[in-house]
């Protein structure tokens, strides 16, 4: 087979190192890709902010199954034109990737649903969130309706702050664009949960439990950016309350996007606060999480590409998923200055090295390919995964591959995981 992958960050490195090692593969191009995927698979041109773009590479290549990595394609309908010509594609469709590109549907459909989640105000005017948001009491979320690349959450400490941001969210003046309608929510306490699923649209297969560190600076502290690093461990949750996620979360999201008309299908990525009143869902994403991806992949034992097409051809139910025991961790190398300005350019040295050490994985995100040589291309430039039989050793071989790499103004955080360390030990 020979399959595409629309992307270039290390969630798509981490799917096309996955994919690549089914049997029945024979090709893999990614479009656009990156230095790292330049390196396992053919990389083509691509822009995957212009629907015309993708449609054009998906008509050049003519795959057997296309893979949309990020949101963005999803929000504008790359799935449905892929599909309109023939072609099998891993993904929603544009009106089921509501589910993440607006969060005023996703409260909305939560709530006609009975799914738990936060209190909350859908909020189309500055004067109507005014009156909304005394109805809060703080420290109050106010959150962009659109996508936001990970930046769009904003903790407020008083009613005038959450007034305050809401105003730049309408104005543009917080990300750039001008947001329709925002959405307030109470602030819920809690250990944060990522939980991802497969659905073929009716059946529902849970991948390995993640748990994600969001903000930039070590102890939790600093602005929220796309992801500074994940891990990945049974602990996380236990087999009961991976059943009743299943049964109140995950199954009756399908099943209300069915009954909707809208039948999701791909990945169900269901952001969850585990509070004292149960899990309660923060979000949704339409698409594998980054870098949750990473660590999830380093743990899968079966055929990825097998359980990618049960989900295109509706045969999930007979699909078996297989996890390796133990852990994995991803910590993720950064310029100087993200999720603010950085520059790039900057050649990367150690790869090699790094790569060497048993179990241990370097996805690229933001590198290119320059003259022969890795140069810094984003924010987020590497995901450096390993996986091991405990949290401790998996964190150990990720942060020992990661003293092997340089580049100028390297950063990482360093305490990746270490709570749930402190916990295993207790």
């Amino acid at each position: 087979m020979k399959v595409l992958i629309l992307g270039s960050g290390g969630r798509e490195h981490a799917l096309a190192w996955a994919i690549k090692k089914s049997e029945r593969v024979s090709e893999v191009v990614c479009a656009p890709g990156n230095g790292g995927m330049a390196q396992m698979a053919r990389c083509v041109p691509a822009d995957l902010t212009k629907l015309d773009s993708m449609i054009a590479v998906v008509e050049a290549e003519r795959p057997d199954l296309t893979v949309v990595g990020p949101e963005l394609p999803l929000s504008l309908g790359i799935v449905d034109a892929v599909r309109e010509r023939g072609i099998r594609v891993f993904g929603p469709t544009r009106d089921a990737a509501m589910l993440e590109t607006s969060k005023g549907f996703a409260k909305r459909f939560l709530q006609r649903h009975n799914i738990p989640t936060a209190n909350y105000a859908v909020c189309t005017t500055p004067s109507e969130l005014e009156k909304a948001v005394e109805i809060f009491r703080p420290p109050i979320v106010v959150k962009a309706d659109g996508l936001a690349a990970g930046k769009g959450v904003i903790i407020c400490q008083s009613h005038r702050s959450a007034v305050e941001a809401a105003g730049g969210l309408f104005t543009g003046a917080l990300l750039g664009s001008a947001e329709r309608q925002v959405v307030i929510e109470e602030f819920l306490e809690g250990e944060e949960i990522s939980f991802l699923c497969l659905t073929d649209g009716k059946h529902v297969a849970p991948l390995a439990p993640a748990q994600d560190h969001k903000r930039v600076g070590e102890g939790d502290t600093g602005p929220n950016t796309g992801g500074m690093g994940v891990y990945s461990t049974d602990s996380i949750l236990d087999r009961g309350m991976t059943d009743w996620i299943l049964h109140h979360i995950a199954q009756p999201t399908v099943d209300g996007m069915a009954a909707e008309e809208t039948p999701f299908t791909g990945v169900l990525y269901c952001g969850l606060m585990m509070t004292a009143r149960g899990p309660q869902v923060l979000e949704f994403n339409a698409r594998f999480g980054d870098p949750e991806t990473q660590a999830i992949l380093m743990r899968l034992d079966s055929d990825l590409l097998e359980a990618l097409e049960a989900c295109v051809d509706g045969t999930l139910s007979d699909t078996q998923l297989r996890w390796s025991r133990g852990a994995s961790a991803c910590v993720v190398a950064s310029s100087s200055g993200y999720p603010g300005s950085y520059e790039t350019g900057f050649p990367i040295t150690g790869l090699e090295v790094a790569s060497r050490i048993p179990d241990v994985e370097v996805f690229h995100a933001g590198t290119a390919l320059r003259s022969g040589r890795i140069v810094t291309s984003g924010g987020r430039v590497l995901g450096v995964t390993a996986a091991a039989s405990s949290l401790h050793d998996a964190l150990n071989r990720a942060y020992q591959a990661m003293s092997e790499i340089h580049f100028d103004g390297i950063y990482y955080r360093r305490d990746i995981g270490h709570r749930a360390v402190g916990k295993a030990r207790e």
